[in-house]
């Protein structure tokens, strides 16, 4: 079996930081905003939870490419054939 590709190792990394720096601006703005500590910590916990989410739902509705669809037939062909 093919080892994963650097990108396909690094991509949850990348929906880490990316839910990272928008909890990080919304912890900002509500900490500028009302100068309380515990309130914007709270705003930045779920504004995290939200965005992780949302970008998990996201990648998960996009169509595989052509060659990512070959790599997961020849999975689905492999895995079928240890199970028979």
């Amino acid at each position: 079996m093919a080892e994963p590709t650097r990108r396909d190792r690094t991509r949850p990394i990348e929906l880490l930081a990316i839910s990272a720096g928008l909890a990080i601006f919304v912890g900002l703005i509500s900490l500028m905003s009302t100068r309380d500590l515990f309130l914007a910590f709270v705003f930045t916990v779920v504004a995290f939870i939200v965005a992780l989410i949302t970008l998990a739902m996201l990648v998960l509705a996009i169509r595989p490419t052509g060659e990512e669809q070959l790599d997961l037939d020849e999975q689905n062909g492999d895995q079928d054939r240890k199970g028979h």
